[in-house]
Parts: C-alpha cells; sequence; structure tokens
C-alpha cells in the first residue's frame, strides 16, 4: 500500500492540468475561427467594393466561342452558357445579394425592435394581443409568405428586400420583448422610476441601450438569412429580374448545365452563399460571447 500512495496523491494534480490543456485548444481554436472569418467577411466586403468599379470589363458580354468553358487562369471560375467571366457575374451576384441582406435586416430589426419594445413597455392587452398576432405570423413559412408579397409587384431589388424585411422581423421582436422585461426588472431601472424619471427617459437613457447589443446580433445574424431567402426566391423566378446578376439567378441559370456535367456555374456561386454565411455566423458566435459569457458553452458553432 505505501507504494501506491505517491501515485494516488499526484491523481488529483493532473486532472485541472488536463483540463486547462482542453481550456487553451478551445479557446485558440475559437481563436482561429474568428480570425478566420474576420478574413473572409473583409475579403467578401473588399471584393463587393473594389471589384466591380476597377474592373472595365462588361459582366454582360457574351462571347459564345467560349462558352462553357472550365475554370482556367484566363477564367477562374469558367464561363457560364453564353460565355460570360463567372468570376466577375459572381462578384456582381454577391454584391446584389449582399446589399439586399443589409438592407432587409436592417428593416427587419428596425421593425421587430418597435414592435418587441412597445409590446414590453405597454405590457397588459396590448403584449397580449402584439405577441398573439406575431405567433400567427410566427405560423406561416416565411418562404410562402414571402412569395405572395413578392407577387404583388414586378421583379426587382425593392420587393425582395420588402418581402425578406416583412418575414423576418417576428424573431427580432421576441427576443427585444424579452430582454426589455429582463431589464424592467433590474433595480437600477426601479431606482429611476423613483427617483421622477418619465417612462421616454427610462426607455431612451436604460432600456434602449441594454438592448442594442441584442438588436445588433439578430441584424447581423439576419444577414446570411436574408441572403438565402432572397437566392431561394430568384431561384424560383420570383426574385430579381433573370437578367441582373445575384447569387440565386447564378444557381437558377445554371441548372441545365449541372445536368450536362458542368459543374462549375453551380458550385461557385454555392460557395459564395455558403463560405460568407459560416464567416458571419463565426463573427456572430463571438460577439454574443462577449455580451452574454456565461453563455460561452451553448456559442460553439
Amino acid at each position: 500500500m505505501a507504494e501506491l500512495t505517491p501515485e494516488l496523491a499526484r491523481e488529483p494534480a493532473a486532472e485541472p492540468a488536463v483540463w486547462r490543456s482542453h481550456g487553451r485548444t478551445r479557446r485558440s481554436t475559437r481563436t482561429l475561427r474568428v480570425r478566420t472569418s474576420a478574413v473572409i467577411v473583409t475579403a467578401v466586403v473588399l471584393a463587393v467594393l473594389v471589384v466591380p468599379p476597377l474592373a472595365h470589363l462588361d459582366q454582360q458580354a457574351v462571347d459564345l466561342s467560349m462558352k462553357l468553358r472550365p475554370p482556367s487562369l484566363a477564367h477562374p471560375f469558367g464561363t457560364d452558357d453564353v460565355g460570360r467571366d463567372l468570376l466577375l457575374r459572381c462578384v456582381y451576384g454577391l454584391r446584389v445579394s449582399l446589399l439586399v441582406g443589409l438592407v432587409a435586416a436592417l428593416v427587419a430589426t428596425f421593425i421587430g425592435t418597435a414592435v418587441g419594445a412597445a409590446a414590453a413597455a405597454f405590457g397588459g392587452w396590448t403584449d397580449r394581443v402584439v405577441m398573439r398576432l406575431v405567433d400567427t405570423f410566427s405560423s406561416i413559412p416565411h418562404l410562402l409568405l414571402g412569395i405572395f408579397i413578392v407577387a404583388m409587384f414586378r421583379p426587382g431589388v425593392w420587393p425582395v428586400i420588402v418581402s425578406v424585411a416583412l418575414t423576418h422581423w417576428l424573431s427580432t421582436a421576441r427576443i427585444v420583448r424579452s430582454e426589455v422585461l429582463s431589464l424592467r426588472s433590474r433595480p437600477y431601472i426601479d431606482a429611476a422610476v423613483s427617483g421622477g424619471a418619465s417612462r421616454w427617459r427610462v426607455a431612451v437613457r436604460h432600456l434602449l441601450p441594454g438592448v442594442l447589443p441584442q438588436a445588433g446580433l439578430a441584424a447581423v445574424l439576419m444577414v446570411p438569412h436574408a441572403m438565402w431567402h432572397e437566392s431561394a426566391l430568384s431561384f424560383l423566378g420570383l426574385g430579381l429580374p433573370t437578367h441582373q446578376a445575384s447569387l440565386g439567378n447564378l444557381v437558377q441559370s445554371a441548372r441545365s448545365s449541372l445536368l450536362a456535367g458542368d459543374w462549375w456555374p453551380t458550385l461557385f456561386p454555392g460557395l459564395l452563399l455558403i463560405i460568407p454565411t459560416l464567416a458571419i455566423a463565426g463573427l456572430a458566435g463571438s460577439w454574443r460571447e462577449r455580451i452574454n459569457p456565461r453563455r460561452r458553452s451553448e456559442l460553439m458553432l
């Protein structure tokens, strides 16, 4: 038994070292993920802002002699079914899809923040009626409701933005409402009310700053969701006009090429939808850890 005593004495000290090593591995993985996401998002933003003004090429230029050429040095993404450079088309398509996603996310966040804050601030029957309306609209699939809204207008950018914004504010309204209700129970809110602060002053000075981080996070997470929604509508032929480059239109126009064995017209627009989505999700996960560090175990994406 005397020989086992040193080993037993060393066992408790080994467990914390393992946990520390595991924690360092998780932190390094999280740091690598955030840096990679930041590099991808920066590259996407620079591409959509810099390439179109500097490129002296017409992304609509047709050259049937270069029809469906595979990726090469002259055309890194290949060409489409009428000989247009697919890299330039993808950059323009990403520019349009990202614009739709950003504007729609901002509008949806504004609507959701206003509705959720009003429901929580007034309370009572107003809160119940507003949230029942939110539940009712949430029960309708977003895509079906978006198709109904887009069908009332001619194809274009703004009908798609309106469709996405009017179908994606519901989750933001729930988040803002719950956050406002949580803030209203804080002691400093009671102290402000007891000190004679008006409802408007309490909302502007205390409630709104506490809600903005959650609303901003919801807006960031909504951008890739809006891009996918626009792509789905364009793929169905109900979004942007077919001659206008967007990621959804590029995937839709490449269906026949894919069936013929030409993979590049579908692959690269699809990657430009998936990779920015993962990058934005990685940055949003880091942001969520900062504003709510107690839930880090739930945020490992």
